[in-house]
């Protein structure tokens, strides 16, 4: 399949496509993040490529009645599962808990799921003409039943974020094409800022449908359970993201938000607090909405700490105008490669 006719967004009218970066890096298995033309591929083992994608290993386990799913594993919270499974070492997953986790089982290597996607769903996402903001269709592509999350829990106590990524129902809507015979999938990646850098990740789930279908991600309610929204410390499964709601339209060079998003213009370039080589990272993002207060001028912002002094000066809110503060929805976007 042609990158232009990748399963994004299968969309109603007014509908956004939204766009994504390129680079073209290459990570090596275990040997911590990959740097090449200034630079940084934060996962081992993936190539991210020119056409505004990355290549993954592709991993097909099975489900308890015997029905085959891929997926692909991306970080793990041991050095042990990280070495076995070929990826790096992301410690606070470890701290997302039984009831925000599935439990798999190993038979013979083959990792067996308890949980469940529906792949089948069409993906839809539509605008508020003229100004994008909010939306007035937003239909998750995928959806994770109740036992479903993308961060397993394996036998030995060890967490994978291992999201499913297409089963009998269909594929994920970030898969851009999968080669079986190498082994291979291709997924989609997302603009954003982390730490005032450009950087790439992959949205693969989101606990609210509305953000599952802004992202094209899977449904994934079970993951809302991860601790703890506002804590995105070392004992907390979760780090800090802020989405703006109502950013600046128009120039490529200062856009952002969720608005230009639906309008068209692009990915919504969200801000992340933390890189996967800080210990206060993790891909399970505590989602942030931020609205532009009414009088302020909104402009384009790339690090999370700038976003907390702006609410700090009341000119950023909650949308409507409350208190700025998490949102109570995980969106799981590993980093893959600054951009």
């Amino acid at each position: 399949m042609s990158p232009a006719a990748r399963p994004r967004l299968r969309t109603v009218a007014l509908t956004a496509a939204l766009a994504l970066t390129a680079t073209g890096l290459t990570a090596t298995a275990l040997a911590g993040p990959a740097a090449a033309s200034g630079r940084t591929v934060f996962v081992p083992g993936v190539t991210v490529n020119a056409d505004r994608t990355a290549t993954f290993p592709l991993r097909t386990g099975r489900y308890a009645d015997g029905r085959t799913v891929d997926y692909v594993v991306i970080e793990a919270s041991t050095s042990s599962a990280a070495a076995k499974y070929g990826v790096g070492v992301v410690n606070k997953l470890a701290n997302t808990g039984r009831a925000a986790s599935q439990a798999v089982t190993l038979d013979k290597g083959t990792v067996v799921f308890s949980g469940t996607v529906d792949f089948s769903p069409v993906h839809a996402v539509a605008g508020t003409p003229g100004t994008g903001w909010p939306p007035v269709v937003a239909t998750p592509g995928s959806r994770g039943d109740a036992g479903y999350s993308p961060i397993v829990r394996l036998p030995d106590g060890s967490y994978l974020n291992a999201p499913q990524i297409g089963n009998g129902t269909g594929l994920h809507d970030k898969v851009v094409r999968i080669d079986r015979a190498k082994k291979t999938v291709t997924l989609a990646l997302t603009d954003g800022f982390a730490r005032g850098d450009a950087v790439v990740y992959l949205s693969t789930d989101a606990t609210a449908e509305g953000p599952a279908a802004l992202e094209g991600s899977t449904y994934a309610p079970r993951l809302n359970a991860a601790p703890s929204p506002g804590d995105d410390s070392t004992a907390s499964a979760r780090a800090s993201l802020a989405a703006f709601v109502n950013g600046p339209t128009g120039s490529p060079a200062t856009r952002q938000g969720i608005n230009s998003a639906l309008l068209g213009e692009g990915d919504p370039l969200n801000v992340l607090a933390w890189t996967p080589n800080q210990g206060r990272y993790s891909p399970l993002w505590d989602v942030h909405l931020t609205e532009w207060a009414a009088g302020t001028t909104p402009k384009r912002v790339t690090r999370f700490a700038d976003v907390e002094d702006l609410a700090d000066d009341h000119a950023v809110t909650a949308p409507g105008g409350g208190v700025w503060g998490p949102s109570d929805v995980i969106v799981n976007c590993p980093i893959i490669a600054t951009a």
